[in-house]
């Protein structure tokens, strides 16, 4: 099948899927990019699902100040490779939960991943971390957090 490279580079952009994946997808879904686009996200929602279990012994401590400096937090976050741990995006997810922390002041680890995802509300945080966890090819959790206010 002869793909669009236009819609193939958007999909990478978007998704961060390797290309032999959006290839796939594009060929499931007979280069519909919405269907391409639902393709990736179940599939690396399965991918992501592979990977529970494994061993996370590298990883970051993010903080975050809330603007008003009344609130923050504190999280750690763990992957499998330091590799992983020193990337952007890996960091990025960090301060997205550290965040989350702030905003929610879930009650523990539990309860965060189940509560809503503060910048879209249709998917939880375990969601959220799934999808990262897909881009990214390792296991990640979250092993703890401390919120603190004035």
């Amino acid at each position: 099948m002869a793909y669009d490279i236009k819609v193939l580079k958007k999909l990478r952009e978007e998704t961060q899927a390797s290309v032999s994946d959006i290839k796939t997808a594009l060929e499931e879904s007979k280069g519909d990019y919405e269907k391409a686009l639902a393709w990736l996200s179940k599939h690396g929602i399965e991918k992501a699902g592979k990977k529970e279990g494994r061993v996370t012994h590298a990883g970051i401590v993010e903080t975050y100040i809330h603007h008003n400096l009344i609130s923050g937090t504190t999280v750690v976050l763990t992957c499998e490779t330091d590799f992983v741990g020193r990337t952007g995006e890996f960091k990025n997810l960090a301060h997205e939960i550290a965040m989350q922390v702030n905003a929610t002041n879930p009650k523990d680890v539990k309860a965060l991943m189940s509560s809503p995802y503060i910048r879209d509300e249709k998917k939880t945080v375990q969601d959220f971390i799934k999808e990262h966890i897909a881009k990214l090819g390792e296991n990640i959790e979250v092993k703890d957090f401390k919120r603190f206010e004035v």
